[in-house]
């Protein structure tokens, strides 16, 4: 019986892999430079020739962009599902708004759930800072630098999932969300006391993932979702009820 000789991987392409799977659960973000060669090479106890194959292999895949004279560093591209144009139309038209609440109905219950049951001491350390420094924005009374901190707790979440589908599929739409999210705000703080329920929503979201209790986790998401929703609808019909009501004035006069 003849046996096939197995062939001892290249030590450059073993280190490839390990970028790639660090890429890929998110411990190198888009965008993100990568620890200098040396220091790199160290971490990973290889020399830096096979350290730099390897580099040059990603870069020609498009995963790690070169600078000359200034390091490496992921593709800030990785992830962009909805990229521009695709990104400024579905801005731009409102009746789109409310998809993208129901598609972060099922996206992000998801996250909550299995953010519950695998997140490590080190995810909910992240989630509590992520939280902190949404509840500091508070006093600032910005929508959109409120918008950017309640964007990156969401993310947060879905980090804590352990699932790089998952995280992937929220990163490709995180510019979208950010903007999705503003355009809440601006329209919640016209209601008197939903920013004290937005607060209680994030915290009993949090407070679910942090005691694991996964079911708690997924309902939190969803309460906090349809509360968006029902308000957004209810300001809508509130408008319409406005713009009618002075036409009759207009019409009247």
């Amino acid at each position: 019986m003849a046996f096939v000789q197995v062939q001892r991987p290249r030590v450059s392409d073993v280190i490839m892999q390990r970028l790639e799977a660090m890429i890929l659960e998110g411990s190198l973000k888009p965008g993100q430079k990568l620890p200098p060669e040396r220091e790199l090479a160290e971490q990973f106890g290889v020399s830096r020739p096979s350290l730099r194959e390897a580099v040059q292999k990603l870069v020609a895949r498009g995963l790690l962009v070169s600078r000359q004279g200034g390091g490496n560093y992921v593709c800030e591209q990785l992830g962009q599902s909805f990229r521009d144009p695709l990104l400024k139309l579905l801005a731009g038209h409102d009746e789109f708004h409310y998809d993208l609440l129901e598609f972060r109905h099922a996206l992000e219950g998801l996250a909550a759930h299995y953010a519950a049951l695998r997140a490590t001491d080190a995810d909910k350390a992240m989630l509590q800072r992520r939280f902190d420094a949404l509840v500091a924005t508070y006093e600032a009374m910005d929508p959109v630098e409120e918008a950017e901190a309640d964007a990156a707790f969401h993310l947060a979440i879905a980090e804590a999932a352990h699932n790089v589908v998952l995280l992937h599929s929220m990163r490709g739409i995180f510019a979208l969300l950010e903007q999705s999210i503003v355009k809440n705000l601006t329209s919640l703080f016209e209601r008197h006391g939903s920013r004290d329920l937005l607060y209680d929503q994030h915290r009993d979201l949090l407070d679910a993932i942090l005691s694991g209790d996964a079911e708690a986790a997924r309902a939190r998401s969803h309460e906090h979702l349809v509360f968006v929703e029902d308000s957004l609808l209810e300001l809508t019909r509130e408008e319409t009820r406005f713009e009618r009501a002075m036409r009759r004035v207009q019409v009247g006069g």
